[in-house]
């Protein structure tokens, strides 16, 4: 039993060191020649509105989260946690500005723009909004770069108890 116990206590190890520099790899990823845009309004805790030059802006909703509904829409209501995710996302990006990382889709078929999003600071919006317990996990193929690190970051913000995971 101890032999196992210690196997499985190792694989465990390696898997977190192995998650880990991923979303090390994930933070410092930098793309030549992408932009930042101002973020200009949070709409919930998983879209916002940035300033592209245009006279609208664009609509971008982050790649592999979802963040409780933060308002009441048609056939929506507003969801646990909802309220707490938009004020968290709030703080992170309002008047910064983000650098958009696309995956295979650019766009999602409401005709928002998909992105893993980073600040100046390198900090990996889509992965701290998962770790601190602001987001789950939604993967939505053919986008799935980031799918291991979200889940490891879900199940340790779980564990944790973190957001709206606290009990």
């Amino acid at each position: 039993m101890a032999k196992f116990s210690f196997r499985t206590a190792f694989l465990i190890i390696v898997f977190v060191q192995f998650s880990c520099s991923f979303y090390d790899e994930a933070r410092d990823e930098q793309t030549h020649g992408s932009p930042y845009l101002t973020v200009t309004r949070v709409v919930d805790g998983d879209t916002f509105w940035a300033d592209n030059g245009t006279e609208k802006g664009v609509k971008i909703r982050l790649i592999g989260v979802d963040a409780p509904e933060s308002r009441k829409t048609g056939r929506k209501e507003i969801g646990y946690y909802g309220k707490e995710a938009k004020e968290y996302l709030k703080k992170l990006l309002n008047g910064k500005s983000v650098k958009l990382i696309s995956d295979v889709d650019s766009l999602d078929r409401y005709g928002r723009t998909l992105a893993y999003v980073y600040l100046e600071d390198g900090t990996f919006v889509n992965a701290e909004l998962v770790k601190n317990g602001y987001a789950t996990v939604m993967t939505i193929p053919p986008n799935v770069r980031y799918a291991d690190l979200f889940v490891e970051l879900q199940k340790q913000a779980r564990q944790q108890d973190k957001g709206l995971w606290a009990r």
